[in-house]
């Protein structure tokens, strides 16, 4: 099974993110644009697992204790090379120590931290193919978001399925981060 770990949305986040695609968006714009219902915030992707390191992951992480987090998206953007359009989310020191304390877990069953500084954000589209995003699409990318911030208490392991439209989400545990 193909597993992350993720922060979910809030409803008013997931609607204050669809009026943004919704502007962005054209029929013939070359993207796969992801459903609302599967934004979230990477905080570590595991690859493919066997059901005994799920489990190790499961039970390492249900002891990761982290305040609760505010998340703030601070722009639009494209990652050129994968041609990725995402949702910036500002760093702070919460988010930081919560995704720290993930991949400790998970360090203790085995998964190793990214070479890759943490780079929060939520994936909205990919391209389809190879090439540059339109000349339209990445001029209307620039800016700041203006979606009001969120706080986190909760992370959830999801099982990726990926499929020909783009991959499809499905939660296996969800985990309280804040006790009391």
């Amino acid at each position: 099974m193909r597993l992350f770990l993720g922060i979910p949305l809030t409803v008013s986040a997931e609607r204050g993110l669809s009026a943004v695609v919704a502007r962005l968006r054209s029929r013939d714009d070359g993207m796969r644009w992801m459903e609302p219902a599967s934004w979230h915030v990477t905080l570590q992707f595991l690859g493919e697992v066997t059901p005994d390191r799920c489990a190790c992951v499961a039970e390492q992480v249900r002891t990761v204790r982290a305040p609760a987090v505010e998340l703030e998206f601070d722009r639009l953007d494209c990652f050129d090379r994968t041609g990725v359009i995402f949702a910036g989310v500002r760093r702070n020191e919460n988010l930081v120590h919560l995704q720290e304390a993930v991949t400790r877990a998970t360090g203790r069953c085995g998964f190793r931290t990214e070479e890759r500084d943490f780079r929060p954000h939520v994936t909205l589209a990919r391209r389809r193919g190879k090439g540059t995003l339109p000349l339209g699409l990445q001029q209307r990318l620039h800016g700041a978001l203006r979606i009001p911030a969120f706080w986190a208490r909760e992370c959830i392991l999801y099982e990726s399925f990926p499929g020909k439209d783009g991959s499809r989400y499905e939660e296996r545990e969800r985990f309280v981060l804040v006790v009391g």
